[in-house]
């Protein structure tokens, strides 16, 4: 089982961009996702692209953030704009491949002026 790797996080103030990328192992993926888990609080979902399904995400994001992969490099992106303080987490990638399920060790972003 290979873990997946996030990388992108950063500090920014709000109103801007960050763009999250994970890497995965090259197994089939039938689910991935983005989570966060900001300070005090349960880990949320974010966005995730299930096979044959639409990229859904949670109502706080939506129209803000945008969810992709690119098989060829066995990634995921999370493209956040209009970012906002209440944004501030720790994000998780997570898979759930034909080698089984899988979470990153997380990527900070941190919204703030």
């Amino acid at each position: 089982q290979v873990q997946p790797v996030e990388s992108g996080g950063d500090l920014v103030q709000p109103g801007g961009s960050l763009r999250l990328s994970c890497v995965t192992s090259k197994s089939v993926m039938y689910t991935m996702a983005w989570y966060r888990q900001a300070p005090g609080k349960q880990r949320e979902l974010v966005a995730r692209i299930s096979s044959g399904r639409r990229p859904d995400y949670a109502d706080s994001v939506l129209g803000r953030f945008t969810v992709s992969r690119d098989n060829a490099k066995n990634t995921m992106y999370l493209q956040m704009n209009s970012l906002k303080p209440e944004d501030t987490a720790v994000y998780y990638c997570y898979t759930d491949s034909a080698m089984g399920r899988s979470w990153g060790q997380g990527t900070q972003v941190t919204v703030s002026s």
